[in-house]
């Protein structure tokens, strides 16, 4: 189970009609909202993995060392959510490496994971894997092996792998398999759109047929079917980011009920949630 830490208006479809200098001067909801998604995994008794934007970490330590109180682990979310395709190699070293180091010296606990902004680590960027690994990351969950007209690499393996054989675990997002196309089951406007017993029948079916773990994301925005509706946005937007708020929180809670959850380093890193031997992914001209 993995929380990415963003607030409402920071989403990577608000890009357009928020710009990140006016971020300051909006209300933010993410400490509240955080805090509701740390009640609800309480309440269920679920340790989960909270990917936190370094702008929220500067703003809401006590957030963070809440976090880390309540028992899950705190990874990294890049520092101001922009998408890793936007990013020079060295501009993502140095967001990778400030937002790491932020974190671990506002909470005093190792961060080993990272999530890029709107999984946009992809065939055209894989360098960014191998950045993380230098700049002392162990797991990344950044790729998502789907079609999407904002990310995807449907061609990546659809469980845990390692890049370039020695090189940095990477935990895609989970897809089930039907007739040979992946489909999305690992949370976000899809865990929204389709009704639940579609979610749950997906994941039980990578759990009982690929016999591998499942891989579920949230944001706390999505918690708050009260939160701004900012003028002039298109069809598709508004319909990605609110549709079925205010389902959002019993739907988690039937899902954190029917399965058990973990988080990430304790599921991939001290369990090995990767295939006997792991498979290996390498693209040609990948590099840097």
């Amino acid at each position: 189970m993995s929380v990415d830490v963003e607030d409402w208006f920071q989403v990577s479809a608000f890009e357009r009609h928020i710009p990140r200098q006016s971020w300051s001067s909006l209300t933010p909801c993410v400490d509240r909202n955080a805090r509701l998604a740390l009640d609800l995994l309480e309440r269920y008794d679920v340790n989960a993995t909270f990917f936190v934007l370094g702008w929220v970490a500067e703003r809401f330590p006590g957030l963070v060392r809440e976090i880390v109180r309540r028992g899950h682990e705190l990874a990294s979310h890049g520092y101001a959510h922009v998408r890793v395709v936007h990013q020079s190699p060295a501009e993502f070293r140095e967001d990778v490496t400030r937002t790491k180091a932020m974190l671990e010296q506002i909470a005093g606990v190792a961060v080993l994971g990272y999530r890029a902004a709107s999984y946009s680590i992809g065939r055209d960027n894989l360098w960014a894997l191998d950045i993380l690994g230098e700049a002392g990351y162990r797991y990344s969950s950044s790729i998502y092996p789907i079609h999407h007209d904002l990310y995807g690499m449907p061609e990546a393996p659809r469980f845990a792998f390692r890049y370039r054989g020695e090189g940095i675990l990477e935990v895609p997002i989970t897809t089930v398999s039907v007739l040979n196309h992946n489909l999305p089951c690992g949370g976000g406007g899809y865990f929204r759109l389709v009704p639940y017993r579609m979610s749950r029948w997906a994941i039980r079916r990578v759990n009982r047929c690929d016999r591998r773990p499942a891989v579920f994301y949230f944001h706390p925005w999505e918690l708050d079917p009260g939160q701004p509706r900012p003028d002039g946005l298109g069809l598709k937007t508004r319909i990605r980011h609110y549709l079925n708020l205010n389902r959002m929180e019993a739907r988690l809670a039937r899902l954190l009920e029917d399965f058990r959850w973990d988080r990430m380093d304790r599921v991939f890193l001290e369990t090995n949630g990767e295939e006997p031997g792991g498979p290996v992914f390498a693209q040609q001209g990948a590099g840097r």
